[in-house]
């Protein structure tokens, strides 16, 4: 009972970038301030991305400005060495880096290999100083939507990369199309945390709820050691590259889990789901939620 689950809300990134239609400014600064305000200690804000590849995040830096004094750890994801430049300049110091474990997906994301992503990687690793924090998401670690299961050896060889060029970071594993299992979970984080080269990682899950096992695969990489795990308030989001995936697991939900099985997340409920309901309202927004469905005096 003394582990404290650390809930990083990605819907500002995640969720947002799923949507087509650009949203207003005020009105993402506006949520990004009300997920603080409801306890969200962990917050992915954005992507440092070519607005020429994602429209949504072409006012990365007046968001950022608009927020980075707020009282949570603010992340944004970066592609490349130019966009942690740009996070850093924008005052962002915590940065998240994606690559993928399947070759196809890897490159219908970012069009390059595996191997050249993770000469990324080292790229950007060489351009933060030494008081940022970086977080590497390693995607399709469970299920690639072009090839189905990903072998195990596979990823053990891909977290194992990552450990010895940022021995440091925070690594996280990726259902990205929402199709692993509780099951899977355990042997994969239970094999990846056991390499040598990731002695000094961090860990984290990043599920999808897109065949219902969002909330049971974040209690089994719970259970496996894992702190950190990505959500999305109102269950908003899902990979513009993963056909198929639906939105990622709903925040309101695994904090429920958590609150009800006596670990403190430090967020409200109450206040969170009143910012759910506003994401859910958003024009183009695809949501999947339980909680916001149940009677409001039975979800806290």
């Amino acid at each position: 009972m003394t582990r404290k689950p650390q809930i990083c809300e990605v819907a500002p990134r995640d969720g947002f970038q799923s949507i087509s239609n650009p949203l207003p400014t005020e009105e993402k600064i506006g949520i990004i301030r009300a997920l603080a305000a409801a306890g969200c200690a962990r917050i992915e804000i954005g992507s440092f991305v070519s607005p020429k590849a994602i429209p949504q995040m072409a006012d990365m830096a007046e968001i950022a400005a608009a927020v980075r004094e707020l009282p949570a750890r603010l992340c944004a994801l970066v592609p490349n060495v130019r966009g942690a430049e740009n996070a850093l300049g924008a005052g962002i110091t915590e940065v998240c880096y994606v690559l993928s474990i399947s070759e196809r997906h890897n490159q219908n994301n970012v069009r390059q290999s595996f191997a050249q992503s993770l000469a990324g990687l080292q790229d950007v690793v060489s351009v933060l100083p030494e008081d940022a924090i970086l977080r590497v998401d390693l995607a399709t670690a469970f299920d690639s939507p072009f090839d189905g299961t990903v072998p195990l050896a596979d990823v053990l060889s891909a977290v194992a990369k990552v450990g010895q060029i940022a021995p440091r970071a925070e690594i996280a594993l990726c259902d990205t199309t929402g199709r692993a299992n509780p099951f899977m979970v355990t042997t994969r984080f239970a094999a990846a945390m056991s390499l040598p080269e990731t002695a000094g990682n961090g860990w984290a899950f990043h599920g999808h709820d897109t065949f219902g096992q969002g909330v049971a695969n974040a209690v089994a990489a719970w259970q496996s050691g894992v702190d950190a795990f990505d959500t999305a308030a109102a269950g908003l989001g899902g990979c513009p590259f993963a056909p198929g995936a639906t939105g990622n697991t709903a925040t309101e939900d695994l904090v429920f889990a958590f609150n009800e099985g006596g670990f403190e997340t430090g967020i409200d409920i109450k206040v969170l789901l009143d910012v759910a309901d506003r994401i859910a309202a958003l024009p183009g927004a695809v949501v999947a939620s339980h909680l916001r469905h149940v009677p409001r005096r039975r979800a806290a």
